[in-house]
């Protein structure tokens, strides 16, 4: 009479045992690190979401701009909207990856991510299979030398971003626009479409309430609403609307550079600093180009 039931159906207990009914309708007991849920999901397109979850325990206060390790087991459902992934994942097997925290530094239990959808990945399609109440892992460590406290004060600070690479400026600008109102801040925000560009309207709040902040969204593939710039970041840069629109001083003695996002991106804006004696910020040496690769 157990037949019809499905082998995937489990039930959670006590949140680290989950029992299943398998094909004749025995238990099956399997272990999970399963230790957070999800509380909310906002799909920016079918492809890019907001995920916030609760951790079953608070976090610790961590410096905006670092990360943590998200978790599901290859057991999982993918998305109906995803591919064949590139590599079979085991049933067993907790698939890991390290994702931004979009959330204040003080978030305690309520963590917030921004995510896109590899279609052939392993993880990502799992996660955009999640609904709330759904249950995945998140690293109890939260880690990450891309910090907004490793830029001195009374420097001036750009975040240059492409995609989903603006979450940690979100957890930078949440916790700490407040408290810089003596500098200048810029976000220079690239995407293909303007339905792309994830926290338009959050960040499009904060330009307009602090004189001191300033977004510059850019798309390059417009349609004829949008109504901003339509340049590559390079571009935009190249064009100076930093020191015409910000005054914003391109030298690494007043001004501090972020870059997020894509390879190619980071590779060419990195270049285009290194005219004006930018130096990447690393462990043992201390620069005014802070790098965080996708």
């Amino acid at each position: 009479m157990f037949q019809n039931i499905e082998s995937t159906l489990y039930r959670p207990i006590f949140g680290t045992i989950k029992e299943r009914y398998s094909e004749k309708g025995d238990f099956i007991k399997m272990e999970t690190k399963y230790n957070a849920t999800v509380i909310g999901k906002i799909m920016i397109t079918p492809d890019i979401m907001v995920l916030r979850v609760n951790t079953d325990t608070p976090r610790a206060e961590f410096e905006s701009g670092q990360y943590t390790v998200i978790g599901l087991y290859g057991r999982e459902s993918r998305s109906a909207n995803s591919e064949e992934e590139y590599k079979e994942s085991k049933a067993d097997k907790l698939i890991q990856r390290a994702y931004s925290i979009a959330s204040h530094r003080t978030a305690g239990n309520q963590m917030e991510f921004y995510i896109s959808q590899v279609k052939t990945g392993q993880l990502t399609p799992r996660l955009f299979n999640l609904t709330q109440g759904d249950r995945l892992y998140i690293s109890e460590r939260i880690v990450g030398m891309f910090k907004l406290s490793d830029t001195p004060e009374n420097m001036d600070i750009v975040m240059v971003a492409t995609g989903t690479g603006i979450a940690p400026y979100i957890s930078f600008l949440r916790s700490h626009i407040t408290e810089h109102r003596n500098i200048n801040m810029a976000i220079v925000h690239g995407a293909s479409h303007q339905w792309d560009l994830g926290y338009y309207s959050e960040l499009s709040f904060l330009a307009s309430t602090f004189s001191n902040f300033y977004y510059f969204p850019t798309v390059t593939d417009p349609d004829q609403t949008w109504q901003g710039h339509s340049l590559w970041i390079e571009e935009m840069l190249s064009e100076k609307i930093l020191q015409n629109e910000a005054k914003i001083e391109i030298s690494p003695e007043k001004t501090h550079f972020f870059l997020c996002g894509n390879p190619n991106m980071i590779k060419s804006v990195s270049t285009w600093l290194e005219e004006f004696q930018y130096t990447k910020h690393t462990r043992k040496a201390a620069g005014a180009l802070h790098v965080e690769e996708f």
